[in-house]
């Protein structure tokens, strides 16, 4: 028995969680139980709430700086973690990773310019890219060999690169939705073509610290000199620590040609200062927050585990493609023979679960579901069974 209890049922009503207020808009109904987005079921890490509860106690809430000891707390965080090494100098705050992407969007690129993406992938990479007037070019996955279920396109990618000329792409590493972590020798040659093509490569890693079966994150940054010279990272404790709603999210950007005028923008346009509930939430986190990480791999390994076999027993028309990191599984229901919005049906109406529809990461997404497992094992286990009763009434 670990000292943290993640099988604690959290009552969540009269928080303002989305993933509860916006059931009725986003699935039709309120009695669906949520697996859909990002978020976890679990109480944030206790170290985090006492830091917060301080720093809310105190009765004036002015404006505030951030204090060396945030950013110490990311170096060496990256540094413990992930083998990386940064200098200060390289990070910048930003307020939420999406928003971190749509200002290096709007910095590096011009209306009418092509960015790549690699579906299916996180929805908001295309809806960024085509809300400010950019132009979306499609890089699907393709399917893997052995165990890998995909796999980058990478002679696609370079074929795009020549012929398209985008100015960017944005990776996803770990990929969001189907949970993949990029190997190195992937990410190497992803470097080398977009330093070969001058494409900036935008790379969200907001999953990379959610790393599972004891793999190791492989920042895209750190495999290569190319990939140095072409990156802008994203990073946060929101996901790992269940804390997105403090917007502690961060930047590496380590080529100084690129670095400075972006920097420089940010810091005019008042982008990049932090809140103190980012700076007092992120240096808990990365401070004292790793032994309740260290607890809460294993049970999300386990919640995982349960879905796979629970289906193989019960509901072998679906598939669980086992996540290298993250708490998202990708669900592959093409057996069961539904057009999407049947589909969509059986889930949410039958059997009253709201997970994100496949083709919500684009058109290469028809036939799955991705469903979030960061909760208490007994109600994810409850929601199994509402899935087999609805298959096989």
């Amino acid at each position: 028995m670990g000292k943290y209890n993640f099988d604690k049922v959290v009552d969540r009503s009269g928080s303002h969680a989305m993933k509860y207020d916006a059931l009725e808009e986003m699935f039709g109904r309120k009695d669906v139980t949520p697996l859909w987005i990002a978020d976890m079921e679990f109480e944030a890490c206790p170290a985090i709430v006492k830091a917060m509860n301080e720093r809310f106690n105190h009765p004036v809430y002015g404006y505030s700086s951030a204090p060396e000891s945030y950013w110490d707390s990311i170096v060496a965080w990256l540094r413990r973690r992930h083998s990386l090494n940064v200098s200060r100098d390289c990070l910048a705050f930003v307020p939420g990773v999406v928003r971190g992407i749509a200002y290096a969007l709007n910095f590096f690129t011009r209306p009418g310019d092509k960015v790549v993406i690699q579906p299916p992938v996180y929805h908001p990479f295309r809806l960024v890219t085509e809300g400010n007037d950019r132009v979306v070019v499609e890089n699907p996955l393709k399917a893997g060999k052995g165990d890998f279920f995909y796999e980058m396109d990478l002679e696609g990618l370079e074929d795009i690169f020549a012929h398209e000329r985008p100015k960017m792409m944005i990776l996803c590493n770990p990929h969001n939705p189907v949970g993949i972590q990029w190997d190195a020798d992937t990410l190497r040659k992803v470097a080398a073509l977009a330093r070969r093509y001058g494409v900036i490569v935008l790379s969200d890693e907001i999953h990379g610290d959610l790393m599972l079966d004891g793999r190791a994150h492989i920042p895209f940054a750190s495999v290569s000199d190319d990939a140095a010279a072409v990156s802008v990272s994203f990073g946060a404790p929101s996901k790992t620590f269940n804390i997105p709603g403090l917007v502690s999210s961060w930047m590496i950007v380590p080529h100084k040609g690129l670095r400075e005028p972006f920097f420089r923008w940010m810091e005019a346009n008042e982008f990049s200062s932090p809140f103190f509930s980012a700076t007092v939430g992120t240096e808990a986190a990365y401070t004292y927050g790793e032994e309740w990480l260290d607890e809460l791999l294993p049970y999300i390994e386990d919640n995982i585990t349960a879905v796979e076999d629970y289906l193989k027993a019960n509901v072998p028309q679906v598939r669980a493609i086992r996540p290298q990191a993250s708490f998202l599984i990708w669900l592959d229901c093409r057996e069961l023979g539904l057009p999407q919005p049947e589909l969509e049906d059986l889930f949410i109406n039958k059997a009253h679960l709201a997970l994100n529809t496949g083709t919500m990461f684009g058109r290469q997404g028809e036939g799955f579901m991705r469903l979030n497992v960061a909760m208490p094992r007994a109600e994810l286990l409850k929601a199994m069974e509402q899935l087999k009763s609805a298959v096989n009434p």
